[in-house]
């Protein structure tokens, strides 16, 4: 038996002791490790993957190496071959290592960087690896030797390194010389086919073309009306229209007829008129104006209207919206008060105070002479349990179907015969200036002369008191009694 089982079977406590403390440090260890690998910024499981697949393709190629290294180059002994065989294996990544040492310090904010003479030389590598592959098993079994081996290495490790530019970014180009060369074929490619322009669907591909089509054979048909080819080129003009749909899409027609036009007319650029670039030129360097006025003008003249409202607005925050306007002119941007208090939100301008209206001056009036207080003038308004049929239905429907309103004034029975002066009308006043008659002055009672009146007009004379006055010869007092006593006797 092993000595060491011996010793542990003769002494159980102390191998129970090493053997707990090994353990205790043995787990301790992978806890270290667990907590370092957590620690650790892994890369993402798509670049693990590719670096494995790297390294299987890589030892693929290293056995094709090892096979040739003892077939064709003469590398019989086995230590020979075992430190020879995978130098074109190690080159290889030590070239892609040192690309993508190189793409990241080539690297900037708007480039992805490139890889430099080592990103060459891996294709370099691996396009030489392939002839071990074909020269050790043929043709069939070298090409699926070069493909798994060297090819699909520099492959995967192009992409395990970081080395693809639109992995690293995609909207970068690479710069590279083969990069450049394949970018320009494939535009020029499809520039021939007429496929450059992008974002289009095959049918508007085919009208596009047709369109192209037409064009060129009414050109033709223009040039030459006549010959054996006519009726051809316009049956293939019809079929040219009839695919580019110009008869139902205006924009296609529009876009067919604006072609045509520019080739029928393409003679007359020899004769267009130009200005000559040679006159007229500034100098180099004098594009702006030196004065400091003139090159913040032509600065803010590129801006928005609003921008340079508020650049300006941010050099000379105290001025009011209207300096600030007239500044904005004078550096030759048009903009108005109230486009200004709108970029800068100063509100609408204040009212200015009304003008103080002095009061009109009122005219002195003159005083107007108290009137004396007549007497004897009695309203009797008397009230009636019916009312009156003028009044009874009045509906009136438009306003000049309103009558005035009536008012009965029945005036008492006097002792004295004498009407008093109030009662005349209002163009029945006494004028101060007429003079009584001497007749008037002493009239017996009852008037002689009311007898006559009623005798020649009855007791209605038409008009009034000035009537009798002229007729008679008489003054106001009298007419106005004889008046009166022609109204009693027609009372009730």
């Amino acid at each position: 038996m092993h000595p060491l089982i011996t010793w542990a079977v003769a002494h159980p406590w102390p191998t129970a002791g090493i053997t707990a403390a090994a353990l205790t440090l043995l787990i301790a260890t992978a806890w270290a490790a667990a907590r370092a690998a957590r620690r650790l910024a892994l890369p993402p499981g798509s670049i693990l993957m590719a670096g494995l697949g790297a390294m299987v393709c890589t030892a693929y190629s290293a056995d094709t190496s090892w096979r040739f290294a003892e077939h064709r180059l003469g590398m019989a002994d086995s230590t020979e071959r075992a430190v020879m065989f995978a130098a074109g294996e190690l080159a290889l990544l030590a070239c892609a290592v040192m690309a993508r040492a190189t793409k990241a310090a080539t690297a900037t904010d708007t480039a992805a960087g490139t890889t430099g003479v080592p990103g060459v030389l891996v294709w370099c590598i691996t396009g030489v690896q392939i002839i071990p592959a074909f020269t050790e098993s043929g043709l069939v079994g070298g090409l699926v030797r070069a493909f798994f081996g060297p090819v699909m290495a520099g492959l995967l490790w192009h992409l395990a390194m970081g080395l693809e530019i639109r992995v690293a970014r995609p909207e970068a180009l690479s710069t590279g010389l083969p990069a450049v060369i394949g970018r320009e074929l494939r535009e020029r490619l499809l520039s021939r086919l007429g496929l450059a322009t992008r974002d289009r669907t095959a049918e508007q591909i085919t009208r596009d073309r047709a369109t192209a089509r037409a064009v060129r054979l009414a050109a033709l048909l223009e040039l030459r009306p006549g010959g054996p080819l006519a009726g051809s080129r316009h049956r293939r003009l019809a079929a040219a229209v009839a695919r580019s749909g110009a008869g139902t899409n205006g924009e296609q027609r529009h876009q067919l007829l604006q072609q045509l036009a520019a080739r029928r007319t393409s003679g007359q650029l020899a004769t267009v008129p130009l200005a000559s670039p040679w006159t007229g030129t500034p100098e180099p360097g004098a594009g702006y104006p030196s004065t400091p006025l003139g090159v913040t003008g032509e600065y803010l003249r590129r801006m928005d209207p609003l921008a340079a409202i508020h650049r300006v607005h941010s050099a000379h925050p105290d001025t009011s919206p209207a300096e600030l306007a007239a500044l904005l002119v004078e550096y030759g941007v048009p903009v108005s008060e109230t486009q200004v208090r709108v970029a800068t939100r100063a509100g609408n301008p204040e009212r200015p105070p009304a003008p103080e209206v002095p009061a009109p001056e009122r005219p002195a009036l003159n005083p107007v002479p108290a009137r004396v207080p007549s007497a004897g003038l009695e309203l009797d308004l008397t009230t009636s349990p019916v009312v009156h049929p003028d009044v009874q239905y009045r509906v009136p429907v438009f306003a000049a179907d309103a009558r005035p309103l009536r008012i009965d004034v029945r005036i008492p029975d006097s002792a004295d015969d004498t009407e008093p002066e109030h009662t005349a009308a209002a163009d029945e006043v006494p004028d101060s200036d007429d003079e009584v008659p001497e007749g008037d002055q002493e009239v017996p009672d009852p008037d002689p002369l009311i007898e006559q009146v009623r005798a020649e007009h009855g007791t209605q004379v038409p008009g009034g008191i000035k009537a009798i006055r002229a007729q008679y010869g008489v003054g106001q007092a009298r007419a106005q009694r004889i008046r009166h006593a022609l109204t009693l006797e027609t009372a009730p």
